[in-house]
């Protein structure tokens, strides 16, 4: 069963390099982030888990909580910490989810339509498409989706970037546009007339009649 914008994520407990997890506990009232791999020990998550170690502040900035999934043990997850932080230069001190069991990934809808798994012999070919990232709102619902194939490496600038998207719009009548950053100009919703709109935001700048634009307050 697919996961749409706003449903609820679903809930889980899973063991992780942080102990026993209930998810939805331990978000508590922050934005989450979930991100999943195909294995521990792959050249590519390597490279991603170390730019989330390195993100770290950031995400904290933000108020919000990174997990990452994988296919391997808690055990194996240690010992590739070791790995990620000395490629980074940073600890990898998000928990990362024990899901060997696939627990999470087919909750998630993370597995390939027609997916093989084999228990002994997996190669990270065999599980290409468990590469997923899920914004997750201090509701529990699903903010944003994305999904990689195994040979692209994620851009964690763009998914920095779309979640202070999804936090400067949440609640508020705007949207942002193509290629929006913090600092630039929102989109001011269509439920709002242009009266409305100025005694909400200020000035505004109309370019088209459905396409008007409203300082940050952020």
């Amino acid at each position: 069963m697919s996961i749409r914008i706003n449903d609820t994520a679903p809930d889980f407990t899973a063991d992780s390099t942080a102990g026993t997890i209930r998810f939805h506990e331990w978000l508590g009232d922050s934005y989450g982030i979930i991100f999943s791999h195909p294995r521990d020990f792959t050249p590519v998550c390597t490279t991603e888990f170390g730019a989330v170690a390195q993100l770290a502040g950031e995400f904290a900035k933000r108020g919000t909580k990174v997990i990452g999934v994988s296919v391997d043990s808690v055990e194996e997850h240690q010992k590739w910490k070791r790995d990620i932080e000395a490629f980074s230069g940073a600890p990898a001190d998000f928990p990362i989810i024990d899901d060997t069991s696939l627990t999470v990934s087919k909750a998630y809808d993370m597995l390939p339509a027609d997916y093989y798994l084999p228990g002994e012999g997996r190669t990270p070919a065999n599980t290409a498409t468990v590469r997923t990232v899920y914004i997750v709102g201090p509701d529990k619902k699903v903010r944003l989706t994305m999904s990689y194939p195994m040979s692209v490496g994620r851009n964690f600038a763009e998914i920095l970037r779309a979640l202070d998207a999804v936090r400067a719009t949440d609640g508020v009548p705007v949207a942002t546009p193509a290629n929006w950053v913090p600092g630039q100009d929102v989109i001011v919703a269509l439920s709002l007339n242009d009266e409305q709109a100025k005694e909400k935001f200020g000035q505004i700048d109309i370019r088209l009649p459905y396409l008007r634009f409203a300082r940050h307050a952020g």
